[in-house]
């Protein structure tokens, strides 16, 4: 019996998060938004990989083009998918293996991306939010998802992230752009404000954006006031995304926003406006990660959406390998990667689970 045909949608340019582990008829009316263009997946959506692997195919039959499906897995304690995928260390880790031994460090940093982004695509998954390029100097929600605290060992080992990435055949995002490591308060639930100069933020935080700005395919945007630079949040800035980002640092991937439910994202008044505001700046797509965020926004939408074929097209995952091998490349990747796991573990100073 034939599949019934996917209604033909043009892909709008909204993210959204999903409230469990199926879809709902009202997650199914949200997913055929015309401002809709993909989902978010999160741990509420994972009971264990035969069920999010149905899951993510009823998701990708329900439109056509097909929906974007994305995920953070970082590894550490931003790893949505854990029971049964490889349990991955968090970035830092591999910043005090950089001291030790250089070659083995950039060795596992290449592993790290090319396992986390092989097992993502093997279940359906398109995108990996990753990697974090931030600073650690002190941020409590950044902390030791970043590599380092030193600009030039992030650079080095996001090169390498980066390829480990592009080789399993997922495109790449760097996040969170400015820079959110500086500063200690989390856009999650605070403001945050950097007050230092621009030649500040170059001369450290920018520095392994703007080196790796042609590897990346996207740029996740932070919640987060630069006053010295302009007024708004970066994500609501023309001067970030436009002066800076694409004519500075000539940057020509996606530019994405963080969610928008985030308690430092709401500065600019409502959902509607938020979305709006990120869209006149430069995003070409934005992030709507809470359910009861989605209905209020989609609810509420006036008008057209823009159209994002573009910019959803150029971010599907496009695994090098057919599922038969793409499985295989999993199992000897984690087997690999399983060589090095201990001396790994033991320079963490804190749980994996954490």
């Amino acid at each position: 019996m034939k599949r019934p045909m996917s209604p033909a949608l043009t892909p709008g340019p909204i993210l959204i998060g999903l409230p469990g582990t199926d879809l709902d008829a009202e997650a199914v009316r949200h997913l055929r938004h015309p401002a809709v263009g993909g989902v978010v997946l999160f741990t509420r959506n994972f009971a264990n990989r035969e069920q999010l692997e149905r899951l993510i195919a009823r998701i990708r039959d329900l439109r056509e083009p097909r929906l974007l499906v994305c995920v953070d897995q970082e590894g550490g304690r931003v790893q949505r998918l854990r029971d049964g995928f490889t349990r991955l260390p968090p970035l830092a880790v591999l910043g005090k293996l950089l001291s030790e031994d250089r070659v083995k460090a950039l060795d596992m940093a290449y592993r790290h991306g090319r396992v986390m982004a092989t097992e993502m695509l093997a279940c359906g998954i398109d995108l990996s939010f990753a990697p974090v390029l931030d600073l650690d100097r002190g941020s409590c929600v950044i902390g030791d998802r970043a590599f380092s605290e030193f600009p030039e060992a992030v650079g080095e080992l996001g090169s390498c992230y980066l390829s480990g990435m592009h080789d399993a055949g997922m495109k790449t995002t760097g996040k969170h752009f400015p820079g959110h490591g500086s500063v200690v308060a989390d856009s999650h639930v605070d403001d945050v404000c950097d007050p230092r100069s621009l030649a500040e933020i170059e001369a450290a935080d920018l520095l392994p954006f703007a080196g790796l700005a042609t590897a990346l395919d996207a740029m996740m945007i932070a919640h987060v006031v630069y006053p010295a630079v302009d007024s708004a949040p970066a994500g609501y800035s023309r001067v970030w995304l436009q002066d800076i980002l694409r004519g500075r640092m000539d940057y020509r991937g996606v530019v994405l926003s963080d969610d928008l439910g985030m308690h430092a994202a709401r500065t600019v008044g409502d959902l509607q406006t938020r979305t709006q505001r990120c869209l006149d700046a430069g995003c070409d797509l934005v992030l709507v990660c809470q359910p009861a965020d989605v209905a209020q926004l989609l609810d509420g939408l006036p008008g057209s959406p823009a159209d994002a074929t573009e910019a959803i097209a150029r971010l599907y995952g496009r695994p090098t390998v057919d599922r038969e091998q793409l499985v295989r490349v999993v199992q000897e990747g984690i087997r690999e990667w399983g060589h090095w796991q201990r001396s790994l573990e033991q320079l963490g100073e804190q749980s994996w689970d954490a």
